[in-house]
C-alpha cells in the first residue's frame, strides 16, 4: 500500500473527501516528523511508537578497495510496534 492507496482507504472509510483525507494524512506525517526530529517520542497506544536513537562512530571497510574508513555517529529513527499491531500481525 502506498500512500494515495492509504488515502482512497480511509476516505473510503469515513466518508470523507479525497482532498481532506489527504490534507489530514499530510497534517499528521508532518507533526510525528516534526515532533520526532527534536528528539520527542510519538506514541500511538496500540500501534506503536516513533522515537530518535544515537548511532555511535565505528570503523568499518571500503567495500571496492577494503581500505579501513571511520563511519561518522548519526542519528536513527526508531520504531518499536505495539501489544495490538503486533497481535494483528501474528493473528
Amino acid at each position: 500500500m502506498n500512500k494515495q492507496d492509504l488515502i482512497d482507504a480511509v476516505a473510503a472509510s469515513t466518508g470523507e473527501t479525497k482532498a481532506s483525507t489527504a490534507a489530514a494524512i499530510d497534517a499528521i506525517f508532518e507533526t510525528v516528523l516534526r515532533t520526532v526530529s527534536h528528539g520527542d517520542i510519538v506514541q500511538l497506544i496500540g500501534f506503536g511508537s516513533f522515537s530518535t536513537g544515537a548511532r555511535a562512530e565505528r570503523s568499518g571497510r571500503n567495500p571496492s578497495t577494503g581500505e579501513a574508513i571511520t563511519i561518522l555517529a548519526a542519528k536513527t529513527v526508531k520504531f518499536t510496534a505495539g501489544k495490538a499491531f503486533k497481535d494483528a500481525v501474528n493473528a
